[in-house]
């Protein structure tokens, strides 16, 4: 569990979960201020103070999100897997990468990622700069190498002077490790506020009286014990099968990592922003239904069978996490290869 999450739990969270179960027939609303103090008020920005978010470096960014001459092919680009006009996701159980390879995992979503604690299901890249390296150097995503990134952004002017801007100060701002930065700062301000946020900040009506039924039942069957924090989880890692194991799960998570034995079947609590638009779920995609996955979570994280009629609540809830107004962004138009530019492999 990330150290900060028990301090968090314990004093935090865990009185009001305490009061709500201990009196299954509170019907009130639950203040919003006191909500406020579980989930906390999502930044604009998620800021880093390494790699701070400036215009340039944001704009550039953009293009190299988009940009798929960063991968060995020139076909697959950050958006490929993590499509931003499809809530950061690219709806399958797991991606398709270099040569159609199908890779282990399933993608989460790119919106709000900034705001957790470590990346990846198995939190190996501590944030979305190291991160961002990755599925660029993976033999099974992108499939590139950091000579080959450079070489093509350098052939490129466009791309040159974007750098310079975005980096200003270097004598060689077209690195590897700028462009991974570039990225990270773009998706740090990939924030997608919702209805929730707005209800958080006293506007009542920002929920409906199945939504706030919904939220009391969250907090009540104990969901807040790993899904708190401005994420809505993403803030500590957690054993999937805490209570009871599923037949399916395979990937052994955290372990792959680590090495240490404590550690198997350990993964990242996902965010449960914009949840509602990101299916499958799961670490492999496995699940396809909303309602079949809070059921699930209830008996093998809670040890608790979920009645049709409390899941339909959660889900509601849910449904209040997705980003309103929708997320917008402008699609970049690419700069040109230039006959220096090196050619798309196989």
């Amino acid at each position: 569990m990330h150290k900060f999450s028990g301090f968090f739990l314990r004093f935090i969270c865990f009185p009001l979960l305490s009061f709500i179960s201990s009196n299954p027939g509170y019907t009130q609303e639950i203040a919003p201020d006191k909500v406020k103090t579980i989930f906390g008020i999502v930044p604009k920005v998620a800021e880093n103070p390494s790699n701070p978010v400036t215009p340039e470096k944001v704009n550039l960014g953009r293009y190299l999100f988009f940009e798929p001459r960063l991968s060995k092919s020139s076909k697959i680009s950050c958006n490929s897997c993590h499509s931003l006009a499809n809530s950061g996701v690219d709806g399958l159980p797991t991606s398709i990468g270099h040569k159609w390879q199908i890779g282990p995992r399933n993608a989460p979503t790119v919106l709000n990622a900034a705001l957790e604690f470590t990346q990846f299901w198995d939190g190996r890249a501590k944030d979305v700069e190291e991160q961002a390296m990755g599925p660029m150097l993976n033999p099974k995503e992108m499939a590139s190498t950091k000579e080959l990134v450079v070489q093509r952004l350098k052939s490129i002017p466009q791309y040159v002077e974007m750098f310079k801007k975005a980096f200003p100060g270097e004598t060689d701002p077209v690195t590897f490790e700028n462009a991974a930065k570039a990225i990270a700062a773009f998706e740090r301000t990939l924030i997608t506020p919702s209805r929730f946020d707005r209800y958080m900040d006293g506007d009542l009506s920002a929920l409906s009286p199945e939504e706030k039924e919904g939220l009391k039942t969250f907090i009540q069957t104990g969901c807040i014990s790993c899904h708190n924090g401005t994420g809505i989880g993403g803030g500590m890692f957690q054993k999937f099968g805490l209570v009871h194991k599923v037949s399916w799960l395979q990937d052994l998570g955290r372990f792959e990592v680590t090495k240490n034995p404590a550690d198997k079947y350990v993964f990242k609590v996902p965010s449960l922003r914009n949840v509602a638009q990101t299916a499958p779920y799961f670490n492999n995609g496995h699940t396809w239904s909303l309602e079949e996955a809070v059921k699930t979570m209830g008996y093998v994280q809670l040890g608790k069978n979920l009645t049709d009629e409390e899941v339909k609540k959660i889900v509601s809830f849910l449904g209040s996490l997705s980003a309103e107004p929708p997320l917008q962004v402008t699609l970049p138009n690419l700069p040109p290869s230039t006959p220096q530019t090196p050619k798309p492999m196989p």
